[in-house]
Protein backbone atom coordinates (compact mmCIF):
# COMPACT_ATOMS: atom_id res chain seq x y z
CA UNK A 1 0.00 0.00 0.00
CA UNK A 2 1.27 3.43 -0.86
CA UNK A 3 2.01 5.72 2.01
CA UNK A 4 1.75 9.48 2.06
CA UNK A 5 3.20 12.16 4.27
CA UNK A 6 2.01 15.58 5.42
CA UNK A 7 5.00 17.80 6.13
CA UNK A 8 3.79 18.63 9.60
CA UNK A 9 3.83 15.02 10.74
CA UNK A 10 7.57 14.78 10.40
CA UNK A 11 8.19 16.32 13.77
CA UNK A 12 5.02 15.42 15.60
CA UNK A 13 6.09 12.18 17.14
CA UNK A 14 9.19 13.64 18.69
CA UNK A 15 7.26 16.18 20.72
CA UNK A 16 6.29 15.60 24.32
CA UNK A 17 2.53 15.03 24.44
CA UNK A 18 1.71 16.77 27.70
CA UNK A 19 0.02 19.92 28.94
CA UNK A 20 2.31 21.88 26.64
CA UNK A 21 0.83 19.93 23.71
CA UNK A 22 -2.64 21.12 24.69
CA UNK A 23 -1.23 24.63 24.76
CA UNK A 24 0.12 24.12 21.23
CA UNK A 25 -3.33 23.35 19.84
CA UNK A 26 -5.46 25.74 21.87
CA UNK A 27 -3.22 28.66 22.88
CA UNK A 28 -4.77 30.95 20.25
CA UNK A 29 -8.29 29.48 20.40
CA UNK A 30 -9.58 31.90 22.97
CA UNK A 31 -11.07 35.36 23.27
CA UNK A 32 -13.01 37.37 20.68
CA UNK A 33 -13.62 36.12 17.16
CA UNK A 34 -12.91 38.22 14.08
CA UNK A 35 -15.90 39.95 12.44
CA UNK A 36 -18.09 38.96 15.40
CA UNK A 37 -19.20 40.36 18.74
CA UNK A 38 -18.62 37.00 20.41
CA UNK A 39 -15.87 35.00 22.10
CA UNK A 40 -14.83 31.36 22.19
CA UNK A 41 -15.52 30.84 25.89
CA UNK A 42 -19.15 31.96 25.61
CA UNK A 43 -19.75 29.53 22.74
CA UNK A 44 -18.10 26.64 24.61
CA UNK A 45 -20.26 27.11 27.69
CA UNK A 46 -23.48 27.67 25.74
CA UNK A 47 -23.00 24.70 23.43
CA UNK A 48 -21.66 22.12 25.86
CA UNK A 49 -24.02 22.85 28.74
CA UNK A 50 -27.28 24.03 27.19
CA UNK A 51 -27.60 23.06 23.55
CA UNK A 52 -25.59 19.93 22.77
CA UNK A 53 -27.57 17.47 24.97
CA UNK A 54 -30.98 18.57 23.58
CA UNK A 55 -29.74 18.46 20.01
CA UNK A 56 -28.32 14.94 20.26
CA UNK A 57 -31.61 13.65 21.64
CA UNK A 58 -33.55 15.23 18.78
CA UNK A 59 -31.26 13.85 16.07
CA UNK A 60 -31.95 10.31 17.28
CA UNK A 61 -35.63 10.66 16.33
CA UNK A 62 -36.99 9.03 13.17
CA UNK A 63 -37.66 12.34 11.43
CA UNK A 64 -34.01 13.40 11.57
CA UNK A 65 -32.18 10.09 11.33
CA UNK A 66 -33.50 9.10 7.89
CA UNK A 67 -31.96 11.08 5.04
CA UNK A 68 -32.60 10.47 1.34
CA UNK A 69 -29.56 10.90 -0.86
CA UNK A 70 -28.23 9.94 -4.28
CA UNK A 71 -24.69 8.67 -3.87
CA UNK A 72 -24.39 7.54 -7.49
CA UNK A 73 -24.39 10.90 -9.25
CA UNK A 74 -21.33 11.27 -11.49
CA UNK A 75 -18.70 13.88 -10.74
CA UNK A 76 -19.51 16.92 -12.90
CA UNK A 77 -15.98 18.32 -12.96
CA UNK A 78 -13.50 15.53 -13.69
CA UNK A 79 -13.36 11.84 -14.49
CA UNK A 80 -13.94 10.06 -11.22
CA UNK A 81 -12.03 6.78 -11.22
CA UNK A 82 -10.87 6.87 -7.61
CA UNK A 83 -13.78 5.28 -5.73
CA UNK A 84 -12.63 4.04 -2.36
CA UNK A 85 -12.50 0.25 -2.07
CA UNK A 86 -12.12 0.15 1.70
CA UNK A 87 -14.95 -1.44 3.65
CA UNK A 88 -15.17 1.51 6.04
CA UNK A 89 -16.12 3.75 3.10
CA UNK A 90 -19.32 1.80 2.41
CA UNK A 91 -22.79 3.17 3.18
CA UNK A 92 -25.59 0.84 4.26
CA UNK A 93 -28.93 1.95 2.75
CA UNK A 94 -32.22 1.37 4.56
CA UNK A 95 -34.51 -1.50 3.59
CA UNK A 96 -37.86 0.05 2.54
CA UNK A 97 -39.73 -1.47 5.48
CA UNK A 98 -37.51 0.33 8.02
CA UNK A 99 -38.41 3.86 6.86
CA UNK A 100 -41.58 5.23 8.51
CA UNK A 101 -44.49 5.45 6.09
CA UNK A 102 -45.08 9.13 6.86
CA UNK A 103 -41.57 10.00 5.71
CA UNK A 104 -41.85 7.98 2.50
CA UNK A 105 -45.22 9.44 1.53
CA UNK A 106 -44.06 13.00 2.22
CA UNK A 107 -41.18 12.66 -0.18
CA UNK A 108 -39.56 15.97 -1.10
CA UNK A 109 -42.71 18.09 -0.88
CA UNK A 110 -43.36 20.85 1.62
CA UNK A 111 -45.97 18.79 3.48
CA UNK A 112 -45.57 18.66 7.23
CA UNK A 113 -48.71 17.00 8.59
CA UNK A 114 -51.61 14.75 7.70
CA UNK A 115 -53.81 17.86 7.47
CA UNK A 116 -51.36 19.45 5.07
CA UNK A 117 -51.37 16.28 2.95
CA UNK A 118 -55.16 16.47 2.61
CA UNK A 119 -54.92 20.14 1.61
CA UNK A 120 -52.34 19.24 -1.04
CA UNK A 121 -54.69 16.60 -2.48
CA UNK A 122 -57.50 19.15 -2.74
CA UNK A 123 -55.17 21.62 -4.45
CA UNK A 124 -54.02 18.89 -6.84
CA UNK A 125 -57.61 18.15 -7.86
CA UNK A 126 -58.23 21.84 -8.59
CA UNK A 127 -54.98 22.16 -10.48
CA UNK A 128 -55.86 19.06 -12.47
CA UNK A 129 -59.10 20.67 -13.59
CA UNK A 130 -57.22 23.74 -14.80
CA UNK A 131 -54.50 21.69 -16.44
CA UNK A 132 -56.99 19.87 -18.63
CA UNK A 133 -57.38 23.03 -20.68
CA UNK A 134 -53.63 23.52 -21.05
CA UNK A 135 -51.29 21.95 -23.52
CA UNK A 136 -48.73 19.39 -22.40
CA UNK A 137 -45.96 21.89 -23.10
CA UNK A 138 -47.61 24.58 -20.97
CA UNK A 139 -48.14 22.22 -18.03
CA UNK A 140 -44.48 21.21 -18.21
CA UNK A 141 -43.45 24.87 -18.31
CA UNK A 142 -45.49 25.58 -15.17
CA UNK A 143 -43.72 22.76 -13.36
CA UNK A 144 -40.35 24.05 -14.49
CA UNK A 145 -41.21 27.59 -13.31
CA UNK A 146 -42.13 26.31 -9.85
CA UNK A 147 -38.91 24.35 -9.69
CA UNK A 148 -36.90 27.37 -10.85
CA UNK A 149 -38.50 29.61 -8.20
CA UNK A 150 -37.45 27.15 -5.48
CA UNK A 151 -33.94 26.63 -6.84
CA UNK A 152 -33.39 30.38 -7.14
CA UNK A 153 -33.42 30.66 -3.34
CA UNK A 154 -31.08 27.77 -2.64
CA UNK A 155 -27.38 28.00 -1.90
CA UNK A 156 -26.80 24.32 -2.68
CA UNK A 157 -27.84 21.61 -5.10
CA UNK A 158 -30.34 19.14 -3.64
CA UNK A 159 -30.70 15.60 -4.94
CA UNK A 160 -33.83 14.66 -6.84
CA UNK A 161 -35.65 12.41 -4.39
CA UNK A 162 -37.72 10.91 -7.20
CA UNK A 163 -34.60 9.51 -8.85
CA UNK A 164 -34.37 5.71 -8.69
CA UNK A 165 -30.77 6.17 -7.51
CA UNK A 166 -31.87 8.07 -4.38
CA UNK A 167 -32.05 5.92 -1.25
CA UNK A 168 -32.88 6.48 2.41
CA UNK A 169 -29.90 6.19 4.76
CA UNK A 170 -30.06 5.80 8.53
CA UNK A 171 -27.50 8.35 9.73
CA UNK A 172 -27.17 6.64 13.11
CA UNK A 173 -26.04 3.43 11.41
CA UNK A 174 -23.64 5.26 9.09
CA UNK A 175 -21.80 7.66 11.44
CA UNK A 176 -19.21 10.12 10.26
CA UNK A 177 -15.78 8.81 11.25
CA UNK A 178 -12.35 7.90 9.93
CA UNK A 179 -12.57 5.66 6.84
CA UNK A 180 -8.98 5.62 5.58
CA UNK A 181 -9.86 7.80 2.56
CA UNK A 182 -6.85 10.06 2.00
CA UNK A 183 -4.03 10.88 -0.37
CA UNK A 184 -4.16 12.72 -3.72
CA UNK A 185 -7.80 11.82 -4.45
CA UNK A 186 -8.97 13.34 -1.16
CA UNK A 187 -6.63 16.34 -1.53
CA UNK A 188 -8.09 17.05 -4.97
CA UNK A 189 -11.52 17.65 -3.44
CA UNK A 190 -10.36 20.28 -0.97
CA UNK A 191 -7.89 21.74 -3.43
CA UNK A 192 -10.71 22.33 -5.91
CA UNK A 193 -12.80 23.97 -3.20
CA UNK A 194 -10.11 26.26 -1.84
CA UNK A 195 -8.31 27.09 -5.08
CA UNK A 196 -11.29 27.51 -7.42
CA UNK A 197 -14.28 28.31 -5.18
CA UNK A 198 -13.12 30.71 -2.48
CA UNK A 199 -12.71 33.90 -4.56
CA UNK A 200 -8.92 33.44 -4.40
CA UNK A 201 -6.69 34.40 -7.35
CA UNK A 202 -4.26 31.70 -8.49
CA UNK A 203 -1.32 33.99 -7.80
CA UNK A 204 -2.02 33.88 -4.06
CA UNK A 205 -0.68 30.65 -2.58
CA UNK A 206 -2.65 28.91 0.13
CA UNK A 207 -0.62 27.82 3.19
CA UNK A 208 0.15 24.11 3.58
CA UNK A 209 -1.46 23.15 0.28
CA UNK A 210 -0.58 19.42 -0.03
CA UNK A 211 -0.79 19.59 -3.83
CA UNK A 212 1.75 22.38 -4.25
CA UNK A 213 5.21 23.28 -3.02
CA UNK A 214 5.13 25.37 0.13
CA UNK A 215 7.13 28.48 0.85
CA UNK A 216 7.50 29.98 4.30
CA UNK A 217 6.13 33.29 2.96
CA UNK A 218 2.91 31.78 1.55
CA UNK A 219 1.01 32.17 4.81
CA UNK A 220 1.90 35.85 5.18
CA UNK A 221 0.96 36.58 1.56
CA UNK A 222 -2.32 34.69 1.82
CA UNK A 223 -3.55 36.39 4.98
CA UNK A 224 -2.47 39.77 3.70
CA UNK A 225 -4.71 39.10 0.69
CA UNK A 226 -7.57 37.74 2.82
CA UNK A 227 -7.51 40.67 5.25
CA UNK A 228 -7.83 43.01 2.27
CA UNK A 229 -11.03 41.36 1.05
CA UNK A 230 -14.56 42.52 1.83
CA UNK A 231 -16.22 41.01 4.89
CA UNK A 232 -18.41 38.75 2.71
CA UNK A 233 -15.46 37.05 1.00
CA UNK A 234 -13.62 36.67 4.30
CA UNK A 235 -16.75 35.10 5.75
CA UNK A 236 -17.03 32.68 2.82
CA UNK A 237 -13.47 31.43 3.30
CA UNK A 238 -13.97 31.08 7.04
CA UNK A 239 -17.16 29.06 6.54
CA UNK A 240 -15.38 26.63 4.22
CA UNK A 241 -12.37 26.40 6.54
CA UNK A 242 -14.66 25.90 9.54
CA UNK A 243 -16.50 23.06 7.79
CA UNK A 244 -13.17 21.45 6.87
CA UNK A 245 -12.01 21.75 10.48
CA UNK A 246 -15.21 20.19 11.80
CA UNK A 247 -14.82 17.20 9.50
CA UNK A 248 -11.20 16.73 10.60
CA UNK A 249 -12.23 16.83 14.25
CA UNK A 250 -14.80 14.09 13.66
CA UNK A 251 -12.21 11.91 11.92
CA UNK A 252 -9.79 12.40 14.81
CA UNK A 253 -12.45 11.76 17.47
CA UNK A 254 -13.82 8.60 15.85
CA UNK A 255 -10.60 7.10 14.57
CA UNK A 256 -10.11 3.40 13.88
CA UNK A 257 -7.64 2.56 16.64
CA UNK A 258 -7.76 -1.21 16.27
CA UNK A 259 -9.21 -3.59 13.70
CA UNK A 260 -9.00 -7.32 14.32
CA UNK A 261 -11.06 -10.47 13.86
CA UNK A 262 -13.08 -9.83 17.00
CA UNK A 263 -13.94 -6.16 16.95
CA UNK A 264 -13.21 -2.68 15.69
CA UNK A 265 -12.16 -0.10 18.24
CA UNK A 266 -12.99 3.53 17.50
CA UNK A 267 -11.82 6.41 19.64
CA UNK A 268 -9.86 9.64 19.99
CA UNK A 269 -6.57 9.81 18.12
CA UNK A 270 -4.63 12.60 19.78
CA UNK A 271 -1.74 12.43 17.31
CA UNK A 272 -4.11 12.80 14.36
CA UNK A 273 -5.70 15.82 16.01
CA UNK A 274 -2.29 17.40 16.65
CA UNK A 275 -1.23 16.80 13.06
CA UNK A 276 -4.15 18.92 11.88
CA UNK A 277 -4.38 21.61 14.55
CA UNK A 278 -1.16 22.00 16.56
CA UNK A 279 0.27 25.49 15.97
CA UNK A 280 3.87 24.32 15.58
CA UNK A 281 3.06 21.35 13.37
CA UNK A 282 0.86 23.41 11.03
CA UNK A 283 3.04 26.49 10.86
CA UNK A 284 0.47 28.43 12.83
CA UNK A 285 -2.51 27.35 10.69
CA UNK A 286 -4.16 24.96 13.19
CA UNK A 287 -5.52 27.54 15.66
CA UNK A 288 -6.84 29.64 12.76
CA UNK A 289 -8.76 26.61 11.53
CA UNK A 290 -10.32 26.05 14.94
CA UNK A 291 -11.35 29.70 15.23
CA UNK A 292 -13.07 29.37 11.85
CA UNK A 293 -15.03 26.44 13.28
CA UNK A 294 -16.47 28.78 15.91
CA UNK A 295 -17.38 31.28 13.21
CA UNK A 296 -19.29 28.56 11.33
CA UNK A 297 -21.06 27.63 14.57
CA UNK A 298 -22.31 31.21 14.96
CA UNK A 299 -23.65 31.32 11.39
CA UNK A 300 -25.63 28.09 11.72
CA UNK A 301 -26.81 28.95 15.23
CA UNK A 302 -28.18 32.25 13.94
CA UNK A 303 -30.06 30.40 11.17
CA UNK A 304 -31.73 28.15 13.75
CA UNK A 305 -32.91 31.18 15.69
CA UNK A 306 -34.27 32.89 12.58
CA UNK A 307 -36.20 29.87 11.26
CA UNK A 308 -38.26 29.58 14.47
CA UNK A 309 -41.30 31.53 13.08
CA UNK A 310 -41.66 28.99 10.26
CA UNK A 311 -41.25 25.84 12.32
CA UNK A 312 -43.47 26.92 15.21
CA UNK A 313 -46.50 27.29 12.91
CA UNK A 314 -49.32 24.82 13.76
CA UNK A 315 -49.24 23.46 10.20
CA UNK A 316 -45.63 22.34 10.60
CA UNK A 317 -45.16 18.89 12.09
CA UNK A 318 -42.24 16.47 12.17
CA UNK A 319 -44.51 14.12 10.28
CA UNK A 320 -43.58 10.42 10.34
CA UNK A 321 -47.08 8.99 10.70
CA UNK A 322 -46.63 8.40 14.45
CA UNK A 323 -48.76 11.20 16.01
CA UNK A 324 -47.66 10.88 19.64
CA UNK A 325 -43.95 10.79 18.84
CA UNK A 326 -44.34 13.51 16.22
CA UNK A 327 -45.89 15.91 18.74
CA UNK A 328 -43.24 15.10 21.34
CA UNK A 329 -40.39 15.65 18.90
CA UNK A 330 -41.81 18.94 17.67
CA UNK A 331 -41.93 20.13 21.27
CA UNK A 332 -38.25 19.18 21.69
CA UNK A 333 -37.39 20.96 18.42
CA UNK A 334 -39.12 24.19 19.48
CA UNK A 335 -37.42 24.07 22.87
CA UNK A 336 -34.08 23.71 21.08
CA UNK A 337 -34.82 26.64 18.76
CA UNK A 338 -35.82 28.78 21.73
CA UNK A 339 -32.48 27.95 23.36
CA UNK A 340 -30.71 28.92 20.14
CA UNK A 341 -32.65 32.19 20.05
CA UNK A 342 -31.62 32.98 23.64
CA UNK A 343 -27.90 33.04 22.76
CA UNK A 344 -26.70 36.49 23.89
CA UNK A 345 -24.10 37.23 21.19
CA UNK A 346 -25.62 36.25 17.85
CA UNK A 347 -23.84 36.94 14.58
CA UNK A 348 -25.25 40.05 12.88
CA UNK A 349 -26.00 38.97 9.32
CA UNK A 350 -27.01 42.53 8.38
CA UNK A 351 -23.29 43.32 8.26
CA UNK A 352 -23.13 41.21 5.10
CA UNK A 353 -24.22 42.44 1.66
CA UNK A 354 -24.74 45.99 2.88
CA UNK A 355 -23.75 49.20 1.10
CA UNK A 356 -24.49 49.82 -2.57
CA UNK A 357 -27.64 47.85 -3.36
CA UNK A 358 -26.68 46.75 -6.86
CA UNK A 359 -23.16 45.71 -5.86
CA UNK A 360 -24.50 43.88 -2.80
CA UNK A 361 -27.04 42.00 -4.93
CA UNK A 362 -24.39 40.91 -7.42
CA UNK A 363 -22.01 39.85 -4.65
CA UNK A 364 -24.74 37.86 -2.92
CA UNK A 365 -25.50 36.03 -6.17
CA UNK A 366 -21.79 35.25 -6.65
CA UNK A 367 -21.72 34.01 -3.05
CA UNK A 368 -24.74 31.77 -3.68
CA UNK A 369 -23.54 30.33 -6.99
CA UNK A 370 -20.05 29.66 -5.65
CA UNK A 371 -21.40 27.74 -2.69
CA UNK A 372 -23.73 25.79 -5.01
CA UNK A 373 -20.63 24.80 -6.93
CA UNK A 374 -19.03 23.47 -3.74
CA UNK A 375 -22.12 21.36 -3.08
CA UNK A 376 -21.70 19.83 -6.56
CA UNK A 377 -18.06 18.96 -5.82
CA UNK A 378 -19.33 16.60 -3.11
CA UNK A 379 -20.40 14.21 -5.90
CA UNK A 380 -16.69 13.84 -6.73
CA UNK A 381 -15.75 12.40 -3.32
CA UNK A 382 -14.53 8.83 -3.83
CA UNK A 383 -15.49 7.51 -0.38
CA UNK A 384 -19.26 6.93 -0.20
CA UNK A 385 -19.50 7.58 3.53
CA UNK A 386 -17.47 10.78 3.14
CA UNK A 387 -19.69 11.71 0.20
CA UNK A 388 -22.83 11.13 2.30
CA UNK A 389 -21.72 13.41 5.13
CA UNK A 390 -20.15 15.93 2.77
CA UNK A 391 -23.40 16.30 0.85
CA UNK A 392 -25.46 16.52 4.04
CA UNK A 393 -23.24 19.14 5.67
CA UNK A 394 -22.89 21.36 2.60
CA UNK A 395 -26.66 21.14 2.12
CA UNK A 396 -27.17 22.01 5.77
CA UNK A 397 -24.89 25.04 5.55
CA UNK A 398 -26.54 26.05 2.27
CA UNK A 399 -29.93 25.88 3.99
CA UNK A 400 -28.62 28.02 6.85
CA UNK A 401 -27.46 30.66 4.34
CA UNK A 402 -30.83 30.53 2.59
CA UNK A 403 -32.53 31.24 5.92
CA UNK A 404 -30.18 34.07 6.88
CA UNK A 405 -30.71 35.92 3.62
CA UNK A 406 -34.49 35.41 3.44
CA UNK A 407 -35.32 37.66 6.39
CA UNK A 408 -38.05 39.59 4.59
CA UNK A 409 -39.81 36.44 3.42
CA UNK A 410 -39.74 34.96 6.92
CA UNK A 411 -41.03 38.18 8.47
CA UNK A 412 -43.87 38.21 5.92
CA UNK A 413 -45.12 34.71 6.78
CA UNK A 414 -48.94 34.87 6.86
CA UNK A 415 -50.79 34.23 10.11
CA UNK A 416 -53.43 32.14 8.37
CA UNK A 417 -52.52 28.49 7.86
CA UNK A 418 -54.40 28.41 4.55
CA UNK A 419 -52.50 31.30 2.96
CA UNK A 420 -49.55 30.71 0.64
CA UNK A 421 -46.25 30.72 2.51
CA UNK A 422 -43.70 33.35 1.55
CA UNK A 423 -40.86 31.09 2.69
CA UNK A 424 -40.66 27.29 2.75
CA UNK A 425 -38.22 24.51 3.52
CA UNK A 426 -38.46 20.94 2.29
CA UNK A 427 -38.02 18.05 4.69
CA UNK A 428 -34.58 17.39 3.17
CA UNK A 429 -33.51 20.95 3.98
CA UNK A 430 -34.78 20.70 7.56
CA UNK A 431 -33.09 17.35 8.16
CA UNK A 432 -29.78 18.54 6.69
CA UNK A 433 -29.92 21.86 8.60
CA UNK A 434 -30.29 20.19 12.01
CA UNK A 435 -27.86 17.36 11.30
CA UNK A 436 -25.23 19.73 9.90
CA UNK A 437 -25.48 21.87 13.00
CA UNK A 438 -25.32 18.67 15.04
CA UNK A 439 -21.93 17.97 13.48
CA UNK A 440 -20.65 21.46 14.30
CA UNK A 441 -22.02 21.25 17.86
CA UNK A 442 -20.34 17.87 18.30
CA UNK A 443 -17.04 19.31 17.08
CA UNK A 444 -17.19 22.08 19.68
CA UNK A 445 -17.91 19.45 22.33
CA UNK A 446 -15.06 17.23 21.11
CA UNK A 447 -12.59 20.09 21.49
CA UNK A 448 -13.21 19.91 25.22
CA UNK A 449 -12.40 16.18 25.11
CA UNK A 450 -9.17 16.78 23.20
CA UNK A 451 -8.13 19.53 25.62
CA UNK A 452 -8.50 17.04 28.44
CA UNK A 453 -6.68 14.24 26.63
CA UNK A 454 -3.78 16.45 25.62
CA UNK A 455 -3.31 17.81 29.13
CA UNK A 456 -3.28 14.33 30.69
CA UNK A 457 -1.41 12.30 28.10
CA UNK A 458 2.02 10.90 29.08
CA UNK A 459 5.15 11.56 27.01
CA UNK A 460 5.46 9.50 23.82
CA UNK A 461 8.69 7.64 23.07
CA UNK A 462 10.24 7.45 19.60
CA UNK A 463 9.47 3.72 19.45
CA UNK A 464 5.81 4.32 20.28
CA UNK A 465 5.69 7.02 17.65
CA UNK A 466 7.05 4.68 15.00
CA UNK A 467 4.52 2.00 15.89
CA UNK A 468 1.70 4.55 15.69
CA UNK A 469 2.92 5.71 12.29
CA UNK A 470 3.05 2.17 10.96
CA UNK A 471 -0.59 1.60 11.95
CA UNK A 472 -1.63 4.78 10.15
CA UNK A 473 0.29 3.91 6.95
CA UNK A 474 2.31 7.11 7.25
CA UNK A 475 5.83 7.25 5.92
CA UNK A 476 8.29 8.89 8.32
CA UNK A 477 11.91 9.20 7.30
CA UNK A 478 15.01 10.26 9.19
CA UNK A 479 18.59 10.97 8.17
CA UNK A 480 21.09 8.13 8.47
CA UNK A 481 23.98 10.50 7.93
CA UNK A 482 24.31 14.09 9.11
CA UNK A 483 26.39 16.82 7.57
CA UNK A 484 29.68 16.78 9.48
CA UNK A 485 29.75 20.55 9.82
CA UNK A 486 26.22 20.66 11.22
CA UNK A 487 25.28 23.35 8.73
CA UNK A 488 21.63 24.43 8.49
CA UNK A 489 20.87 22.68 11.74
CA UNK A 490 21.54 19.18 10.45
CA UNK A 491 22.44 18.05 13.94
CA UNK A 492 18.74 18.27 14.92
CA UNK A 493 18.10 14.53 14.76
CA UNK A 494 14.46 13.60 14.26
CA UNK A 495 13.49 16.76 12.43
CA UNK A 496 14.30 15.67 8.88
CA UNK A 497 12.12 13.87 6.37
CA UNK A 498 11.01 13.29 2.81
CA UNK A 499 7.45 13.65 1.60
CA UNK A 500 5.64 12.12 -1.36
CA UNK A 501 4.09 14.06 -4.18
CA UNK A 502 1.26 12.88 -6.40
CA UNK A 503 1.17 9.08 -6.58
CA UNK A 504 4.79 8.46 -5.65
CA UNK A 505 5.43 5.94 -2.94
CA UNK A 506 7.80 6.67 -0.08
CA UNK A 507 10.35 4.26 -1.45
CA UNK A 508 10.30 6.00 -4.84
CA UNK A 509 10.85 9.38 -3.26
CA UNK A 510 13.58 8.14 -0.94
CA UNK A 511 15.35 6.29 -3.74
CA UNK A 512 15.40 9.38 -5.90
CA UNK A 513 16.45 11.64 -3.06
CA UNK A 514 13.59 14.04 -3.81
CA UNK A 515 11.82 16.62 -1.66
CA UNK A 516 14.06 16.23 1.32
CA UNK A 517 14.30 18.90 3.93
CA UNK A 518 14.67 19.78 7.56
CA UNK A 519 12.00 20.84 10.04
CA UNK A 520 13.27 23.55 12.38
CA UNK A 521 11.51 26.04 14.61
CA UNK A 522 8.10 25.39 13.09
CA UNK A 523 9.26 25.72 9.45
CA UNK A 524 10.13 23.20 6.76
CA UNK A 525 13.31 24.09 4.88
CA UNK A 526 13.79 22.31 1.57
CA UNK A 527 17.27 20.92 0.85
CA UNK A 528 16.52 19.71 -2.67
CA UNK A 529 19.12 20.97 -5.11
CA UNK A 530 21.49 22.22 -2.46
CA UNK A 531 25.09 21.03 -2.21
CA UNK A 532 24.45 19.61 1.23
CA UNK A 533 21.96 17.12 -0.18
CA UNK A 534 24.86 14.80 -1.00
CA UNK A 535 25.35 14.28 2.72
CA UNK A 536 21.66 13.67 3.31
CA UNK A 537 20.36 10.14 2.75
CA UNK A 538 16.80 9.29 3.81
CA UNK A 539 15.77 5.88 5.13
CA UNK A 540 12.54 4.56 6.57
CA UNK A 541 12.38 4.59 10.36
Amino acid sequence: MKRYVFLGVLSMYYLQVSSSAAHGCFCQVTGSLEDCACDVETIDAFNNERLFPKLQKLLESDYFRFYKVNLNKPCPFWTDDGLCGQKNCAVIPCPPNEVPEGIKTNGHHNKYSAEANNQECEKAETLGAVDSSLSKETRQALLEWNKHDDEAERFCVIDDEESPDSQYVDLLLNPERFTGYKGPEAWQIWNSIYEENCFKPYTVKRPLNPMASYSGTDGKTFYSWLDGQCVEKRAFFRLVSGLHSSINIHLSARYLLDDNWFQKKWGHNVSEFQQRFDAQLTNGEGPKRLRNLYFLYLIELRALAKVLPLLQRPSFQLYTGQPTQDRQHKRVLLELLQVAKSFPLHFDETSLFAGNKEEATNLKEDFRLTFRNISRIMDCVGCFKCRLWGKLQTQGLGTALKILFSERQIEALPKSSSARLTFQLSRQEIVSLLNAFGRISTSIRELENFRSLLSKAPPVSVQTAREALAKQNICLVTPNFLHPSGKNGHTKVGRVGCHCKGTQSCQEVIGAGLSCGIYLEGKFHSLTGSTSITYFNCVLC
